[in-house]
C-alpha cells in the first residue's frame, strides 16, 4: 500500500518546448493556439511520467504558461487598472512582460529559490470577481485522459502576503475581500467530481509570521475545509520549518498537512501535535530543490523516526517541494562523466525515488521487484561512492582554504574613491550598463558549434571577437562613458565560471525555469574548487585595446555562483562558497595585472541565498559578506570594485551591503520608482549607487522624457555626486532593436538632465 505525493512537476517541457512556443507567438511567427496546443501536449506528457512512475497524487493547475502567482492574480481578477480594457492572453502576458502601453507587474523571486514571480497588484479601491476557468478545465481535461488529478492552488495567506498594495498599506486589509473569492472557488471545485483533494500551497507559512498573520489561519481554514465534503483540503509548506501555523492547522478541519522535513528539519517537533489530531501527513523527504540522487537508506531511518510518532497509515511520501526546481530529466544528458552522473537525479528520476522509498517503506524491502532491488542497490552504491570519490577532494584547496590571511581589501572606501575618481576621471551621472549585450540566435549557434567541434577556436575566436567590436563601437558611437565587452562568449553569468573552474559539473539538458520562458542551465558543484587557468583576461583586455574609454571587467561574485548553482550536500555551504571567493580573488588580480581599472563582481543573487527563518540569517550573512570581500581583497586601492543586485528589497540588508565595502553598487529600481533608493539616503550610505533607470524585463522602449523623470526621481534621494545612470539589468535577453534605442535614449536623458543642473 504505497501512498506517493508530488507536491508538483515542471512545465517547461524536457526540450524547452513551452519556452519555443511562447517566444515564437512573442515574436508574432506562431499563434496562440499553437502555445495552447503545446501547452496540452506537455500537460498529457507529464501527467503520464507521473502515471507510469505510479505516483498516486498528480497534480493540475501546476501547469502555467507564464506563472502561478499571475494565474491566481487572474483567477481572483486582481487585474491593474492599466491592464483592464485587455482580454485574454494580450491581458495575461501584458501583465507580466508589460507592453508599449504600460509597464509590466514587478517580479520578485520565490521565496530563496531561484524561480521568481509575478507579483499581485491589490487595491482596497478595487472590486474583485471570480474566473476559475482555467483551474476547472485543467482538472476535467486530465480526467478525459482517465488520469484524476489533485487540484493546486496558491492559498490565500501566501497570496496576500506576497502581493503588494498599490495604494499603499498593508495587503491583510484586503482579507475580506479576498477570502469570499477563494471560497467561491472551493465551491466551484466540489462540483466537479464525489471527490477531491485540493492541495493549497501556504509557503509563506514557513516565515516567522507576525500574530496578526497567524490569527488568521483558524478562521481562513475553518471556512475553506468546510465548503464541501466532496473537497479534502490539504495545506502544504515546504523550503523551512512550518512549526507555529502547524500547531494552528491542526485545530483546523483540513485533511493533510504537508512538510519538508529537509530544508524544514525542524517540522519533527510538530509530529506530536498532529498525531494527536489524526491528519494526514504529507511527508517530503525526496529533495525538491537539489539534483543529488536520494539516499534511500537515509530517507528510510527519517521515515521511521517520523513512524515513531504519526501513525504509519496517515503518512504519505512525498517531494519536499515542486519539482519545478530541478531539470527535467537525465536521459538527455550523454556526454557526462558516467561516476558524476549516476550521482544525481532529476525530475523524472526523483518520481521512481518518491515510488521506491514508498514502496520499502509501507510493504518492505520483500515486496519490490527484482528490476527495483537492483535500483536500490545501485542508490547504496553510489552514495558510498560520493563520499569517496577522488574526483570531490582536493588537498591543495582544502590547505589553501585553512590559510588564508587576506581576507578583504587594503584602504577605507573614502581613501579608495578619492584615487579612483583623479584616475578614472569620469563625470558625475556617468553611464555604464550591467554587462551583457543581446545574446543573438548567432552567437548561440556559434558557441554551440563550437562546443560540438564543427567550427575551429581561431574561427569562433573570430567571431567572438567581432561582436565584441560591434558592442564596442555601438556604445562609443551612443555615448555611453564606461563601456563591457557585451559577453558573447557567456552562455550564463554563472555556467561559463563553472566550466572553467575544478569541482564543477555541467549538464547537456539541465533546463530549469527561471520565470516565464527564462530557462537557466545551473551548473553543478561536486568537488573541490579550484581556477586552474584566467577565465575571462584575454576577452576584457582584447575589448580594451579597442577603445581608449574605460573598459569594465565583469566577473559574477562567489555568493551568486554559489547560489545559482546546485551545490554539494555533504559539505556546509559557507565553506563551497569560500572555496569559490578564492578562485575569484585570482581572477580579480590578474585583471587588474593586465590593466582593468573598473571590475564588477555581481551578486545579483545575494539576497536568493537567504534563510527565510531570521535567526538563521547572521550566519548566512556572516559568510557571504565575508567571501565577497574575499573575493575583491586582491584589488588595489585605485581599482574600482563594482557590483550588481537584482530583485531584491533592500531595506532589511542595508547594513550588510555597506558591510560589503564595494565602491560602486548597481540595482533593480525601474519597476519601483525611488523607493528601493531611499532606504541608501535614510542611513546615510556613502559609496556609490547606480539604480537601473530601465526595465529590461519588459520589450517596452523608455522615451527620452520618462528616464529623465526617473533620473529626476533618483536625484530627490541622492546627489549627483552619487549616482551613475545604468539599465536596470543585464540586456542578453532583449533584441538589438529594443537594446540600441532604449540605451540611445538614456544617455540623451542623462545629458538633459547635466544640462538642467548646470
Amino acid at each position: 500500500m504505497s501512498k506517493n505525493y508530488v507536491i508538483g512537476f515542471p512545465r517547461i517541457g524536457e526540450q524547452r518546448e513551452l519556452k519555443k512556443a511562447l517566444e515564437s507567438y512573442w515574436a508574432q511567427n506562431s499563434s496562440f493556439e499553437d502555445v495552447q496546443t503545446t501547452a496540452s501536449e506537455l500537460k498529457l506528457r507529464h501527467w503520464n511520467y507521473q502515471k507510469d512512475a505510479g505516483i498516486d497524487f498528480i497534480s493540475s493547475n501546476d501547469f502555467s504558461l507564464y506563472d502561478n502567482m499571475l494565474d491566481m492574480a487572474v483567477t481572483l481578477g486582481a487585474i491593474p487598472q492599466r491592464f483592464r480594457s485587455l482580454k485574454n492572453e494580450e491581458l495575461y502576458f501584458s501583465m507580466a512582460r508589460g507592453n508599449k502601453n504600460a509597464v509590466a507587474m514587478e517580479m520578485t523571486k520565490w521565496f530563496n529559490a531561484n524561480y521568481h514571480y509575478i507579483v499581485p497588484e491589490l487595491s482596497l479601491e478595487d472590486e474583485y470577481k471570480l474566473n476559475a476557468s482555467k483551474i476547472l478545465e485543467e482538472y476535467k481535461e486530465a480526467l478525459s485522459y482517465g488520469i484524476k488529478t489533485k487540484i493546486n492552488i496558491i492559498g490565500p495567506i501566501t497570496f496576500i502576503g506576497l502581493s503588494k498594495r498599490v495604494d499603499g498599506g498593508d495587503t491583510f486589509e484586503l482579507y475580506s475581500k479576498i477570502l469570499p473569492l477563494y471560497e467561491a472557488l472551493l465551491g466551484e471545485i466540489s462540483t466537479l467530481d464525489s471527490e477531491i483533494i485540493v492541495q493549497i500551497d501556504e509557503p509563506i507559512f514557513v516565515k516567522a509570521l507576525d500574530i496578526k498573520v497567524l490569527s488568521l489561519i483558524k478562521p481562513t481554514y475553518d471556512k475553506l475545509a468546510s465548503i464541501s465534503q466532496k473537497l479534502k483540503i490539504a495545506v502544504v509548506t515546504y523550503f523551512e520549518n512550518s512549526c507555529e501555523a502547524t500547531n494552528i492547522l491542526v485545530h483546523t478541519p483540513i485533511d493533510f498537512i504537508g512538510l519538508d522535513f529537509l530544508y524544514g528539519v525542524e517540522n519533527i517537533k510538530s509530529l506530536n501535535t498532529i498525531a494527536k489530531s489524526n491528519k494526514k501527513l504529507i511527508a517530503g523527504v525526496i529533495d525538491g530543490r537539489n539534483i543529488w540522487k536520494n539516499d534511500i537508506n537515509k530517507s528510510l531511518k527519517l521515515l521511521e523516526n517520523i513512524s515513531q510518532i504519526v501513525k504509519k497509515e496517515n503518512i504519505f511520501i512525498a517531494s519536499s517541494c515542486s519539482l519545478l526546481h530541478t531539470p527535467f530529466t537525465l536521459k538527455y544528458e550523454e556526454k557526462m562523466d558516467e561516476e558524476i552522473k549516476n550521482w544525481l537525479s532529476y525530475a523524472v528520476e526523483k518520481l521512481d525515488e518518491v515510488s521506491l522509498v514508498s514502496k520499502i517503506f509501507f510493504d518492505g524491502e520483500k515486496a519490490i521487484s527484482g528490476e527495483e532491488k537492483l535500483v536500490y542497490e545501485n542508490n547504496t552504491k553510489a552514495n558510498i561512492s560520493r563520499k569517496t570519490s577522488a574526483l570531490i577532494h582536493d588537498k591543495n584547496v582544502q590547505h589553501r582554504v585553512e590559510n588564508i590571511t587576506k581576507l578583504e581589501r587594503n584602504g577605507a572606501y573614502e581613501e579608495r574613491i578619492k584615487i579612483q575618481k583623479e584616475l578614472l576621471k569620469y563625470k558625475e551621472l556617468a553611464t555604464t550598463t550591467i554587462g551583457s549585450f543581446p545574446q543573438t540566435q548567432e552567437l548561440r549557434s556559434t558557441r554551440r558549434a563550437f562546443k560540438n567541434s564543427q567550427i575551429t577556436e581561431d574561427e569562433y575566436t573570430a567571431q567572438m571577437k567581432t561582436y565584441i567590436d560591434e558592442c564596442i563601437a555601438f556604445q562609443e558611437e551612443c555615448g555611453l562613458e564606461v563601456l563591457v565587452h557585451g559577453e558573447p562568449e557567456r552562455n550564463d553569468m554563472v555556467e561559463y565560471f563553472g566550466e572553467q573552474l575544478s569541482g564543477y559539473g555541467f549538464s547537456q539538458n539541465g533546463w530549469v525555469q527561471s520565470y516565464g520562458s527564462r530557462c537557466v542551465k545551473p551548473p553543478f558543484i561536486y568537488g573541490d574548487i579550484s581556477r586552474p587557468y584566467p577565465m575571462t583576461v584575454d576577452w576584457i583586455t582584447y575589448a580594451q585595446s579597442k577603445t581608449d574609454k574605460i573598459m569594465k571587467g565583469m566577473l559574477t561574485g562567489p555568493v551568486t555562483i554559489l547560489n545559482w548553482s546546485f551545490v554539494r550536500d555533504d559539505m556546509a555551504r559557507g565553506d563551497v562558497s569560500k572555496q569559490i571567493a578564492l578562485a575569484i580573488s585570482d581572477e580579480v588580480n590578474d585583471l587588474q595585472k593586465a590593466g582593468i581599472k573598473i571590475i564588477q563582481v555581481d551578486e545579483a543573487a545575494f539576497k536568493e541565498g537567504y534563510p527565510l527563518r531570521e535567526s538563521k540569517i547572521p550566519a548566512y550573512e556572516e559568510w557571504a559578506v565575508r567571501d565577497f570581500k574575499l573575493s575583491v581583497s586582491s584589488a588595489k586601492k585605485e581599482t574600482q570594485i563594482h557590483t550588481h543586485m537584482c530583485y531584491s528589497e533592500f531595506n532589511d540588508i542595508i547594513k550588510t551591503i555597506e558591510a560589503m565595502d564595494a565602491d560602486v553598487i548597481s540595482i533593480e529600481t525601474a519597476r519601483s520608482g525611488n523607493e528601493l533608493l531611499k532606504i541608501f539616503a535614510k542611513v546615510g550610505y556613502k559609496q556609490e549607487v547606480g539604480p537601473g533607470v530601465y526595465d529590461i524585463h519588459s520589450p517596452r522602449i523608455p522615451s527620452v522624457n520618462e528616464i529623465v523623470s526617473q533620473i529626476k526621481s533618483l536625484l530627490e534621494v541622492l546627489p549627483k555626486e552619487q549616482l551613475w545612470i545604468n539599465p536596470d539589468c543585464g540586456l542578453k535577453t532583449r533584441k538589438w532593436e529594443e537594446v540600441k534605442q532604449s540605451l540611445i535614449n538614456m544617455v540623451e536623458a542623462v545629458e538633459i538632465v547635466r544640462r538642467d543642473l548646470n
